[in-house]
């Protein structure tokens, strides 16, 4: 004490308060807290997790194989319908192409060959007609032997057999010809997919390939961009608990927010809740679509959103907090008042505690409450604006013991 007279006195004085605040409370080394039942707010909300997407996202894919020859965009990238992405490598494509040209072309040379056997083939058989008929008619005269009236007959239907022949020589190449043009319309279709071209106006938002890069597209089209059609708008798919689902309805407002804003709370609507459930171990979850407007370009695909379904509101009601619902006194405090409640018309029956005459002597009251939010509940009937209520039990020993309800 000699060596530390201050240090002394701090402590002997801080006892004495301590020893002041027991002795002043009856004995007891602790107190109620109350608050004022206020008119204000009260919202219901469904608290749930989601992640941002983009409201129209498109894959872009390659129907060819070959190697990347060059890349024209890259993350962020704005693009417009019709852009060039990117391309691969073209050599076999055209030379397909080379080669249909050249098969469309022999066939068309083919047929040109047989329709001049078919003029050829006309001509020969209007000649042996007419011959036949001039000796048929000398052999009814006596002029041509029967054996010269056969040679004719055999001639005309020689010349008959070679138009048939080459008629069928040019329905053969008119077919060659078409089954050439749909070669070389595929081989043109694959030259053109070497061409990876953007379908709709939008940002990059997913680049999977660089220069050099081969993609194989024999069983299914290897993905090479994602588009994000309008990143102006946005959707939030929240996973929300089973017990929750019957309270959320499409069209009421949401709020949330986002970890690279945590001072920023942002609004949606709910757009669509999916009736297929999800199901982790024993938890069940229903998927719930959010609109959301994203003019401002924050909001970024993938970002992580802690979401609130306000299920109901009103506003300028009389209310409490939710802990003086649930709060209970010291039960040598509470005398022989019963405790509990019970339900009552579309109103619940609840109680809460006021101050009483003396500090340790609460009186409970009866009280109807109607909305109930995360941090304040309506109260119908029982209160009124100012009364206060308590909330919870504050220790008076400095060392935090004692509190709660």
């Amino acid at each position: 004490m000699k060596r530390h007279p201050i240090i002394t006195g701090v402590i002997a004085l801080v006892v004495i308060l301590i020893l002041w605040a027991v002795l002043s409370s009856g004995g007891r080394d602790y107190e109620y807290v109350a608050e004022d039942a206020s008119k204000g707010e009260v919202a219901r909300v469904v608290s749930a997790s989601g992640t941002l997407r983009a409201l129209n996202t498109i894959n872009v894919g390659a129907e060819v194989s070959g190697q990347i020859t060059a890349v024209y965009v890259d993350f962020n990238s704005p693009v417009s319908a019709g852009q060039l992405l990117a391309e691969i490598d073209a050599t076999r494509p055209r030379a397909r192409v080379t080669q249909a040209r050249a098969q469309v072309d022999l066939a068309r040379a083919s047929l040109a060959q047989a329709e001049a056997s078919i003029t050829r083939s006309l001509t020969d058989v209007q000649v042996q007609t007419r011959e036949f008929a001039r000796r048929k008619e000398l052999a009814e005269k006596g002029f041509v032997s029967t054996a010269g009236l056969d040679q004719a007959e055999n001639a005309l239907v020689a010349a008959k057999a070679n138009l048939s022949s080459a008629q069928a020589q040019a329905q053969s190449a008119r077919a060659q010809i078409a089954q050439s043009m749909a070669e070389l319309e595929s081989a043109q279709l694959d030259l053109s997919r070497t061409r990876i071209i953007a379908p709709t106006s939008g940002v990059v938002i997913d680049k999977l390939v660089e220069p050099g890069t081969t993609v194989a597209a024999n069983f299914q089209t290897p993905n090479l961009f994602t588009i994000a059609a309008d990143t102006s708008r946005m959707q939030v798919e929240a996973s929300v608990d089973e017990a929750d689902i019957g309270q959320v309805r499409k069209g009421q407002s949401v709020r949330f927010t986002v970890d690279s804003y945590p001072e920023a709370e942002f609004e949606a609507l709910v757009q669509q809740i999916r009736q297929s459930a999800s199901q982790n171990g024993n938890a069940v979850s229903y998927l719930v679509i959010l609109d959301v407007d994203n003019s401002d370009g924050r909001l970024l695909t993938g970002m992580t959103a802690n979401v609130e379904i306000i299920t109901g509101v009103k506003k300028n009601v009389l209310r409490v907090p939710v802990a003086s619902t649930r709060f209970l006194p010291r039960e040598e405090d509470r005398g022989e008042q019963p405790e509990g409640g019970e339900q009552s018309g579309e109103a619940k029956q609840a109680y809460v505690w006021v101050p009483g005459e003396e500090p340790y002597l609460p009186r409970r009251v009866p009280v109807k409450i109607g909305l109930e939010g995360e941090e304040h509940v309506e109260i119908t009937d029982g209160l009124e604006a100012g009364q206060a209520v308590l909330v919870r039990s504050k220790s008076l020993r400095g060392d935090g013991s004692g509190e709660g309800s």
